[in-house]
């Protein structure tokens, strides 16, 4: 489903949303079109024709409370490992936990990692030290407000790129 960039009032990146919420967005003039889609694809209806917008920006400012921490889900995850087995690259499918869940290991983002499913499977419930296995970088915790746009980075719109922004690690 094609997706918009929705902008706060101060053109801060909020978050991304289907067509069809922007669009109700716009006719209610609740948020306003800052970038029409690139290829000039439109809506038709009875009475009227819309294009079709790439970027909104909200007409009241929305204050986002802070978090120190991004929550751990699945999505995140497997957008922080870039959809790659950690242990032999393939194509993820799974989440593993490094240390498992069994022996003691919790469910954090230190101690989980995408994984395909055969990986997961040879892997079961032992320790990596047992199968002589090593992970290429530590799991870690990622940071930034740009985790609040999982995928947009490498998966939007080029036209979002003016808003949405990577911080350097």
């Amino acid at each position: 489903m094609r997706q918009v960039l929705l902008l706060n009032a101060t053109y801060e990146p909020l978050t991304t949303l289907p067509l069809r919420r922007a669009v109700c967005l716009v006719l209610r003039e609740k948020a306003e079109v800052v970038h029409h889609d690139s290829a000039g694809a439109c809506l038709h209806s009875a009475t009227m024709t819309i294009d079709v917008p790439s970027v909104i920006r909200l007409r009241r400012y929305v204050r986002i409370p802070f978090r120190t921490r991004v929550p751990l889900t699945r999505a995140a995850l497997m957008r922080r490992d870039n959809y790659r087995c950690v242990y032999c690259g393939r194509r993820a499918e799974t989440i593993d936990h490094v240390q498992p869940r069994s022996r003691g290991g919790k469910h954090t983002w230190e101690n989980c990692v995408a994984s395909c499913m055969t990986c997961n499977h040879s892997k079961a419930d032992r320790l990596l030290e047992e199968l002589g296995w090593t992970l290429p970088v530590a799991p870690a915790v990622p940071r930034g407000a740009h985790w609040r746009l999982i995928g947009v980075i490498h998966d939007g719109d080029p036209q979002w790129a003016a808003y949405v922004s990577e911080p350097a690690a």
